[in-house]
């Protein structure tokens, strides 16, 4: 997809803040500093849209960008950092479950994991979740240009078998400084809002 035209529309907490449009939607999770405001900058084809931050833990809210006016990607709130009371998480915890449990026009989930490292507790829980949901689900290994080439192979298999990811599920390695791995998370997004 070309873009060229992407809004924040509306940062929600609630199931009645959600956008009415009626837009397909695509959810993007992942532990805090994973690179989710990276991935979905460089899918968007902007420097700075989606917030990076750096203070993890900063997203609090469903974030949804409008992206050309035929889907929503929503940027989930990080999980997993310590800074955060656990009141705070257990607030986040229920949010993101409303949301992925609730939501018709949510068409997939784009889960991003470090691939420089074996995905952690949390990262398997969510997976495990979106499993529980029967949602599509994109694992997506960030960071990769940080791995030397001959262990690429390596991360993607150990990504693979710790999250323990079925036929079904899709695994794409991305590096948001060259922009490896773009077009095919931009191949399944397509996919999955058609």
């Amino acid at each position: 997809m070309q873009v060229h035209n992407v809004d924040l529309t509306i940062s929600a907490v609630r199931p009645n803040q959600y956008p009415t449009e009626g837009y397909p939607e695509i959810a993007f999770a992942g532990r805090s500093n994973v690179g989710k405001s990276s991935l979905i900058n460089a899918l968007i084809n902007r420097k700075s849209f989606a917030r990076t931050s750096s203070q993890p833990g900063k997203t609090q809210t469903l974030n949804f960008y409008d992206v050309e006016s035929q889907l929503f990607f929503v940027d989930v709130p990080g999980y997993g950092y310590a800074k955060v009371s656990q009141k705070e998480r257990d607030k986040w915890g229920a949010m993101i479950e409303t949301y992925l449990s609730s939501r018709d026009q949510l068409q997939g989930v784009v889960s991003l994991v470090d691939a420089r490292h074996a995905p952690t507790k949390l990262d398997q829980q969510m997976v495990n979740l979106l499993h529980y949901y029967d949602l599509p689900i994109l694992v997506v290994g960030t960071k990769i240009d940080k791995v030397k080439k001959s262990k690429r192979n390596q991360s993607y298999s150990l990504i693979k078998k710790t999250l323990q990811l079925g036929e079904n599920d899709e695994l794409i390695l991305f590096s948001a400084l060259d922009k490896t791995g773009k077009d095919q998370v931009w191949n399944w997004i397509e996919q999955k809002t058609k």
